[in-house]
């Protein structure tokens, strides 16, 4: 077997695959108010996306995460998670949601082999939330969650993006969200990616490490060894089996070790978070059927991956698209 290794001698064994750039809300962060999707003839069909996952297992890849957009809300999503569910050398299949498909798909999700969920929540104030989502309702993403606890999943995780003056009042609620329900939560630094409209990144901007010494106000964090496959940093609370983990793409570069890229729902394998580097994947997979085609191209691939990515806060984003564009 051919593992994927770029010139960096780094080892590629995560691929993140957004399903869909379509989405129910429209989070601040995310993407700007009156979004222009994808024409659905450019989004990679289901068998295109299954096809595509199943050279990169066949390649090493050993963890896949699917997002979006948001991925529940795809058409007929789970038989492709069924199918993926399936694949025998895949070791974790994984999902990021903003929880309000749960209620009604989280059992079906637990029984088709995803093993571990990822749910966005950044307030537990309804209209904050709704301010912060623009169309979201707080408590059909809660019932998602608790519907996606009861499944037994092999781990249930809150993800938060901290913005100052918008919900930094929240860290000490949304900690003490996690530690009752017995989930991990992690506080993720905002990327900039694409042109909003809604705060300026550098005023709203609040590092890792300020989160954490709010959280310390209250509850002491002793650092664990813990890797989870992404480049989250965990802490454990003394007094709870809750993790605390910090993704900070400013202020603590994570590229060194980088495992991860990422395939657009239109069919890019991007390379990099931060960077343009791609190749067009749909092209490949609409113009032949041989897998070993597809195959060399994603090897090839990897000799264009680079070494880290650049963000500046007091620049216009580098990058235009938008996270619902990327794969989170």
């Amino acid at each position: 077997m051919t593992d994927l290794v770029d010139k960096f001698g780094r080892k590629v064994n995560y691929l993140r695959i957004s399903v869909t750039d379509r989405c129910d809300f429209r989070c601040v962060y995310c993407m700007a108010e009156e979004m222009t999707f994808l024409p659905r003839r450019q989004i990679l069909s289901l068998e295109e996306i299954e096809r595509i996952a199943a050279v990169f297992v066949s390649l090493g890849v050993r963890k896949i995460r699917l997002t979006g957009g948001e991925p529940l809300i795809r058409r007929n999503v789970l038989d492709l998670v069924g199918r993926m569910g399936q694949m025998p050398d895949l070791d974790q299949l994984v999902l990021t949601t903003n929880g309000s498909q749960l209620p009604h798909m989280a059992a079906s999700l637990k029984q088709s082999g995803v093993r571990r969920i990822n749910v966005s929540l950044d307030s537990l104030d309804p209209d904050r939330f709704r301010s912060l989502t623009r169309t979201g309702d707080l408590n059909q993403v809660l019932s998602g969650i608790d519907a996606a606890l009861q499944q037994d999943f092999d781990s249930v995780k809150i993800n938060a993006v901290i913005l100052k003056g918008r919900n930094d009042d929240e860290i000490l609620p949304l900690v003490d969200f996690a530690r009752t329900r017995g989930t991990d939560i992690t506080f993720i630094e905002e990327m900039p990616l694409g042109n909003i409209s809604e705060h300026q990144r550098d005023e709203c901007f609040m590092p890792s490490e300020d989160v954490r010494a709010v959280i310390q106000t209250q509850y002491p964090l002793n650092p664990t060894t813990l890797n989870s496959g992404g480049p989250a940093r965990y802490y454990q609370f003394e007094d709870s089996k809750t993790r605390v983990g910090f993704i900070s793409p400013h202020s603590h570069n994570f590229c060194g070790d980088c495992n991860r890229v990422r395939l657009t729902a239109e069919g890019r394998l991007l390379l990099c978070l931060g960077n343009e580097h791609s190749v067009d994947l749909r092209e490949v997979v609409r113009s032949t059927q041989d897998n070993q085609v597809l195959r060399q191209v994603i090897v090839d691939a990897m000799g264009i991956k680079p070494d880290r990515h650049y963000f500046d806060l007091q620049d216009e984003p580098q990058i235009v698209r938008f996270m619902n564009m990327t794969g989170g």
